[in-house]
């Protein structure tokens, strides 16, 4: 079973059109606070981003946010009496953006967002191929939102773009308990080859 102290969330900076959305990041941010598991996240304190920052806080968790300076703005750090509950960490680009949030944590989540999330996504799944990181994924399957890129997924190792192995790094639940399960229970696919240390990346 992984050890999962830290656990960082891929979400988006809006709410998005469903109230689904934002009630599954706040009961995701009460369940790692409930587990005394710290969140790491993008910095933002709105959309889901900050409805899971704000449950997690509310809840006594701890909160890390690593956010680039030029999105400290536009995003909105947590703001005002959320700020002493909250360690952010302000970089200068999205890729180091990325490799800290890497480095700080033992677990991803992806819950519903836009480009940035599938960027996030993408690249937390291509760096546990090549052997960066052995680091389980999962993500929530809020109202189906993520069906049309399983299907992709899908279609991708049936046209031989992906391993099935490597398919199998994305795990999948629609209840919250069932993906910490999945977390906690994750295997790493055997065979992958380290091509780069994430600080050389």
């Amino acid at each position: 079973m992984n050890r999962i102290e830290k656990v960082c969330i891929f979400c988006g900076s809006s709410a998005g059109g469903n109230g689904l959305y934002v009630d599954a990041a706040r009961r995701v941010g009460l369940e790692l606070a409930r587990r005394n598991i710290g969140l790491v996240y993008g910095g933002g304190g709105i959309g889901l981003m900050g409805a899971a920052a704000h449950a997690v806080i509310e809840a006594g968790g701890s909160v890390t946010g690593v956010i680039p300076h030029s999105l400290a703005t536009k995003e909105r750090a947590l703001e005002s009496d959320f700020d002493q509950h909250i360690e952010l960490k302000v970089v200068k680009t999205m890729h180091e953006r990325k490799a800290l949030m890497t480095r700080l944590s033992d677990a991803f989540i992806a819950l519903p967002g836009g480009l940035g999330t599938f960027d996030e996504l993408f690249e937390a799944l291509t760096w546990a191929q090549l052997g960066i990181h052995r680091k389980p994924i999962g993500l929530l399957n809020v109202a189906g939102y993520f069906d049309p890129l399983l299907d992709m997924l899908d279609r991708a190792t049936g046209e031989g773009f992906i391993q099935p192995r490597y398919r199998r790094l994305v795990l999948v639940a629609t209840v919250i308990d069932d993906l910490f399960e999945q977390l906690s229970n994750y295997t790493p696919p055997e065979s992958i080859v380290q091509w780069v240390e994430l600080e050389e990346s």
